[in-house]
């Protein structure tokens, strides 16, 4: 009977199995790709969408007094053709209006944010000796795309009976939002709908004319105790200029009131004998923003509209969604009891993380059924045992996948998934083709004089080099993907990243492990008179019979 030491391999199939048919550490081997893939499924970031890196910014250079001709000839244009200069740059929109000049520039999807915003820095600062005399230090303000989408959104609104004003719940949602920064990978919270208090100043025109004195002095008289500058909103159907602005001035209205603004006549005149000073909420602010929600009793009854502040919670780029929205959930929870002794109701009307976990976990769960559907149609197709052998190696290659996606900075979302689920019907064709052929072998007349170690190795071998043309065939198929540009070429990038990975990630587990498998489980038939003793024994027997 032969051995295994006896066969020539003639291919790197044939040399895996060899090698790691009887090692001790393939099992072990096996343990700790399972586990890899489980860990990196479970701390890999999880989005719904990839995210596209999109880079760009603004650049607004403003010269007081100069024309929209002169600002497009002077400032416009000229950074236009210095900006083209930056490698990278897609698009350059230049606008011009009075006073001011407004470059927009686009780089191509795909190019580095922030090497991309230090670029245009760079340029625009080199060429600052061109500028024109007037002209004011510009401004550039890059597009921040990755966390200016917010993963959870949070309304904030007064319940039913309560005595919450807007100054009030303005202060409690943002002393929340301050505890929300400090959370681990928050990028950026934004306040919708607030409204801030202020002391209002409402001029009275006639009074104003009486005392022989202008807006202008008031304004100024306003400024000089005024935190913010004063605007002026214009005149109102009583006859009173309403001006905006002044906060956190004094302590009062009545100090506000009490500030001279001019002398007449020997006397001084305060700002209470031409205005009317309120105490109040920043009325220039004509935003607001209302929430309907349904009754809690009946979810077909509507509860009467009520005014709330909107708080969004943004995330760094290439971090866990779900970690994140978890983490700012359990923050409301814990200011929970806080909130409904102040009468303060909120609604989370984005969650961003929990709808990421919930495709992610629909897909796996779609990917384990169909890895049972391949199995149950492998029993019909080889038998139970080779069955399972070849459904060990599609979880061990999905861990590999995953564990190098993990690796090299990737985020697990649906098209991730997609790229398992596409790749998950070629999987499976390496293990096939080497259980299939190991089936042969243990089925042939030779088996008998074979061990089954030599059976084995030289099943895996003989089949190496088409299935490996085979497999680099479709692999080369998914390479033109990765050369796709724009967005829909930045959107799809995971599948021809990782549907590669995976099938030649098939190929190593199905020529270590489906050998290794098919030796602890299968066995060679029984088959009788096969033997050539037992059939030249047979055969004389027979011949003294006829005799």
């Amino acid at each position: 009977m032969k051995n295994i030491e006896d066969y020539e391999v003639t291919d790197y199939a044939g040399t895996l199995a060899k090698g790691f048919l009887k090692n001790p550490l393939t099992a072990v081997l096996g343990a700790f790709l399972l586990i890899m893939g489980y860990l990196a499924l479970e701390v890999m970031p999880r989005e719904e969408d990839p995210q596209i890196a999109i880079s760009g910014g603004s650049i607004m250079v403003v010269m007081p007094g100069a024309s929209p001709r002169e600002v497009e000839n002077i400032i416009v244009n000229p950074l236009e053709r210095k900006l083209r200069e930056v490698k990278g740059i897609e698009h350059v929109y230049g606008m011009s209006m009075d006073n001011v000049g407004i470059v927009n520039v686009m780089y191509h999807i795909g190019e580095n944010r922030e090497d991309s915003n230090l670029k245009l820095y760079d340029k625009v600062m080199q060429n600052m000796d061109l500028m024109p005399k007037g002209v004011m230090q510009p401004l550039i303000k890059p597009f921040d795309i990755d966390i200016d989408i917010p993963i959870v959104t949070v309304a904030f609104y007064p319940k039913e009976g309560s005595k919450v004003g807007d100054i009030e719940l303005f202060d409690k949602v943002r002393h929340l939002q301050q505890k929300i920064n400090a959370i681990d990978n928050v990028a950026k919270t934004t306040l919708k709908g607030v409204h801030k208090q202020q002391y209002n100043v409402e001029v009275d025109m006639g009074k104003l004319s009486a005392y022989h004195l202008s807006m202008g002095q008031i304004m100024k008289s306003v400024q000089s105790i005024a935190v913010d500058v004063p605007d002026v909103k214009g005149k109102t159907k009583s006859n009173k200029i309403v001006m905006f602005g002044v906060k956190n001035a004094i302590e009062n209205v009545r100090d506000v009131g009490n500030v001279i603004v001019a002398q007449y006549m020997g006397s001084p005149i305060y700002l209470k004998d031409v205005a009317t000073v309120t105490d109040s909420i920043d009325i220039q602010n004509f935003k607001s923003v209302f929430i309907d929600k349904r009754s809690d009793t009946n979810a077909t009854v509507m509860e009467p509209q009520k005014k709330q502040i909107t708080l969004t919670v943004a995330k760094l780029a290439g971090t866990n969604a779900v970690f994140v929205a978890e983490d700012v959930v359990e923050l409301l929870k814990e200011h929970e009891d806080e909130f409904n002794r102040e009468g303060i109701g909120y609604l989370i009307t984005r969650n961003y993380g929990e709808r990421a976990n919930e495709a992610v976990n629909e897909l796996m769960h779609h990917l384990v059924i169909t890895i049972i559907i391949i199995a149950i149609m492998l029993i019909f197709a080889l038998g139970w045992k080779e069955s399972i052998i070849v459904t060990f190696t599609v979880p061990a290659i999905l861990a590999i996948t995953l564990f190098i996606a993990y690796m090299t900075g990737q985020t697990i979302n649906r098209i991730t998934l997609f790229a398992f689920l596409l790749s998950l019907g070629l999987l499976v064709d390496a293990a096939i083709i080497v259980i299939e052929n190991i089936h042969r072998h243990l089925h042939s007349h030779e088996v008998d004089d074979r061990t089954m170690e030599e059976l084995l190795v030289e099943a895996t071998d003989e089949i190496g080099a088409p299935t490996n043309v085979a497999t680099l065939a479709i692999i080369l198929t998914m390479v033109p993907m990765a050369f796709v540009g724009g967005m829909m070429g930045s959107f799809m990038k995971p599948i021809p990243y990782n549907v590669p990975v995976a099938l030649v990630a098939s190929l190593f587990v199905a020529y270590i492990f489906t050998p290794y498998l098919s030796l602890k489980l299968l066995k060679k038939p029984e088959h009788h008179h096969h033997n050539p003793k037992e059939k030249k024994h047979a055969d004389s027997t027979a011949d003294k019979g006829a005799k």
